[in-house]
């Protein structure tokens, strides 16, 4: 605090009751102007120390080789943990994954005797290092770490191995000076079952059934991805429904993502595998769209994982292992129409998942565009 901000500290207190009951209220005010203008200033002089603060870490992190991690890692034992947008945890892990050798961060990070405060750092990277495809058996710290991290952390429930649905993960490619940037992939012509027009125009009956933990669960990959508008919807049927008889199902069911879609508007959708519809998820979570910077590749993986539990429909609290299970048995869709709940713009998705046993359709759909 400087000089200025003391005096007006020690002005506050020692001077606005007695000033109020003498009714000098001009002072006062004038007092408030003083305090409101200094806030001001202060407020814009922590941005600049964010700002910098942020492209220094974003430097050492990005920038390859020994020596730039090893000054990087001092700077968070003697000042870290951060926690602000651009030095938080989940940033640094990604970026570090992105320029660093697994070797040196293995070594660095996680072969270390005395405690510190980076455990959140190092539970995100082990996950954004997973991604990658980093064999964490090659390092011993790495294929240590499982049995000795902390306890609770969301993050433990992830499984320790990379399942083969997620291989090829996208992720995006930055610079010092910023240019984040991912892959995006829309609907394709591969796998393609859009049913034949004019659609019939009467609803389904069913009645959505998803309660709202269900449906936090569903939605989870683009809410962390901070998407503009999402939904989800499930819905139980009265017999198992063939595969074949999804495509034409999924436009007349209640859900406001088809509402209004004319009998011959654009409705496409194709039969997709579990690893194409893992990677839109994680894309959505990891990276987000236009209007955040997503939840990174650590906490992308945990809220993909989430999405496909709620789709899939494994129980509330289910293990990964009982996630993957309903997820690589069920049937997946991937659809996008014109109604007036896509704008098609930017990034516009839907996706259909019918349970193991066919006696339930699960539906996310999201838009980048509020």
């Amino acid at each position: 605090m400087n000089n200025e901000a003391r005096e007006l500290e020690r002005l506050v207190w020692e001077q606005v009751e007695p000033r109020a009951r003498q009714g000098d209220m001009a002072y006062i005010r004038e007092l408030g102007s003083r305090l409101s203008e200094g806030l001001d200033a202060a407020v814009e002089q922590v941005r600049a120390y964010e700002r910098g603060l942020a492209r220094v870490v974003r430097t050492l992190a990005l920038t390859p080789g020994r020596d730039s991690l090893v000054q990087l890692i001092r700077l968070l034992d003697e000042h870290g943990p951060f926690g602000r947008s651009g030095t938080d945890p989940r940033v640094i892990a990604s970026l570090l994954a992105e320029a660093q050798q697994p070797a040196d961060l293995a070594e660095l990070l996680y072969d270390r005797m005395e405690r510190d405060k980076l455990d959140e750092l190092r539970a995100c990277l082990f996950h954004e290092l997973l991604l990658r495809g980093v064999d964490t058996e090659d390092f011993r710290p790495l294929r240590r770490w499982p049995l000795v991290r902390p306890g609770r952390h969301t993050l433990s429930w992830l499984p320790v191995d990379l399942r083969p649905f997620e291989t090829g993960s996208p992720f995006p490619s930055r610079s010092i000076n910023g240019g984040a940037g991912g892959a995006w992939t829309g609907l394709t012509a591969e796998g393609r079952l859009d049913p034949p027009t004019p659609r019939t125009t009467e609803r389904s009956p069913l009645s959505d059934i998803a309660t709202v933990e269900v449906h936090e669960t569903i939605v989870a990959a683009p809410s962390a991805g901070d998407f503009g508008h999402f939904g989800a919807w499930v819905f139980a049927l009265d017999a198992p429904v063939d595969p074949a008889l999804v495509p034409a199902l999924v436009p007349t069911l209640p859900m406001a993502c088809v509402e209004g879609l004319g009998p011959s508007a654009r409705f496409e959708i194709a039969r997709r595998p579990l690893a194409d519809i893992w990677q839109i998820l994680f894309s959505t979570a990891s990276m987000g769209g236009i209007y955040g910077q997503g939840a990174q590749g650590a906490f992308g993986r945990r809220a993909t994982w989430w999405s496909l539990a709620g789709l899939g429909g494994a129980p509330l609290g289910a293990s990964a292992e009982e996630v993957e299970r309903h997820a690589m048995e069920s049937t997946w869709f991937h659809f996008e129409c014109d109604s007036d709940w896509f704008h098609n713009e930017i990034y516009d998705y839907g996706i259909a998942a019918l349970s193991p046993d066919r006696r339930r359709i699960a539906v996310l759909a999201a838009t980048d565009t509020d």
